[in-house]
């Protein structure tokens, strides 16, 4: 890609992702659902036998202070995702990742899918999101990133899929 489509594909991923943002937590302080540490520790509550209590049970890291549903990083991570499939398509050479929480660790992608749905699992396992969440954030990100490219710079998407 030359400078300018660059420039336009951070551009719709950037408007993407900031849609995302808005989407998520417009709907996190619609719904207000409790988050798994609350559920598990507090499960008798709910009269549920599926779910037994479990006082001190811990996430994996610091939950977030901000209602569960849907999950905000697998609707931005869709978004974007999406958004890249539009105009790269879903193989690419690799992604790289490494993060300050997770030193000494690389993850690398050669699928965008495979980089959202790792997203996903990651934060069930970490004991932040149930399913169902994660599963409504990832389809969230990929109406919001179907939006962004089939209507906003049409001229540069459809430039970039003749390239490809």
């Amino acid at each position: 890609m030359d400078l300018v489509d660059c420039a336009r594909l951070y551009a719709l991923t950037a408007i993407a992702g900031a849609d995302a943002f808005i989407a998520v937590f417009e709907a996190k302080y619609t719904y207000n659902l409790w988050r798994p540490v609350t559920a598990i520790r507090n499960a008798d509550l709910t009269s549920n036998p599926a779910t037994p209590r479990e006082a001190s049970w811990q996430p994996l890291g610091v939950t977030p202070m901000h209602p569960e549903y849907p999950c905000a990083h697998c609707i931005t991570a869709s978004a974007v995702s999406t958004v890249l499939q539009h105009i790269v398509g879903n193989e690419v050479g690799e992604i790289t990742l490494a993060s300050p929480t997770a030193a000494g660790v690389t993850r690398k992608w050669t699928r965008l899918q495979d980089y959202s749905d790792e997203v996903s699992n990651a934060r069930i396992y970490a004991g932040f999101h149930y399913r169902f969440s994660t599963e409504a954030g990832k389809d969230m990100g990929k109406k919001i990133g179907d939006l962004a490219a089939t209507t906003l710079m049409l001229g540069a998407v459809a430039d970039a899929q003749q390239k490809r």
